[in-house]
């Protein structure tokens, strides 16, 4: 019974001593303690990497059709990739030309343009560190039947012709790409949560 007075008065007394050195901080929480966690916080945030790193993610006319978009916007929001831009639109036969020049040669590219061309296609520009590398690896393999599960492709795709989603395969496709499909006053600098310095001095 003794210990626990003696314990409950040395409690009584480095709740008092806490909160008359940590007025306008969190009450109970030690300045020694809280100074270092700011200095942490400020370390960890000057070493992050660089998140204007952009990618271009389009959903293709069957995974429109399909009411996919949500589900697809829903796995990078999950991922922590932000998102600045996003826009509906009925892709013309022009723009594809352009978007897939690579593939113009290609006996199937008249049924690409086609199937391209069928529906309208949500577009979408998202931010983040390596965001490029990691979508390509959240889209899975083009041909659904060699698309991991879990994957975007390997979840709801059904055919190689029909494979729900695009992903830019490189930094410098994605910024062609998006400057293909994007003006820049359609896309948004903002600061996302995660991105600001919640703890100012």
């Amino acid at each position: 019974m003794l210990q626990l007075r003696v314990f409950n008065r040395l409690l009584q007394h480095f709740y008092w001593r806490t909160q008359e050195s940590t007025k306008g901080l969190l009450p109970g929480f030690p300045s020694q303690l809280w100074g270092g966690y700011r200095s942490t916080w400020r370390r960890n945030k000057s070493s992050l990497p660089d998140v204007r790193e952009r990618t271009l993610i389009a959903v293709k006319p069957d995974g429109v059709q399909r009411r996919l978009v949500g589900q697809i916007i829903h796995r990078f929001e999950q991922r922590g990739f932000k998102l600045v831009g996003l826009k509906m639109v009925q892709a013309s036969e022009d723009l594809l030309s352009q978007h897939y020049r690579e593939l113009r040669a290609k006996p199937f590219y008249p049924s690409l343009q086609h199937y391209m061309t069928s529906g309208p296609v949500v577009v979408m520009v998202w931010e983040g560190p390596n965001v490029v590398q990691a979508s390509r690896k959240m889209v899975g393999h083009t041909n659904p039947t060699e698309a991991q599960a879990g994957t975007v492709r390997g979840d709801f795709s059904v055919h190689v012709s029909r494979n729900v989603v695009h992903a830019s395969d490189s930094l410098e496709g994605a910024q062609r790409e998006i400057q293909l499909w994007f003006q820049g006053k359609d896309l948004l600098n903002w600061e996302c949560c995660n991105q600001s310095n919640m703890m100012e001095d």
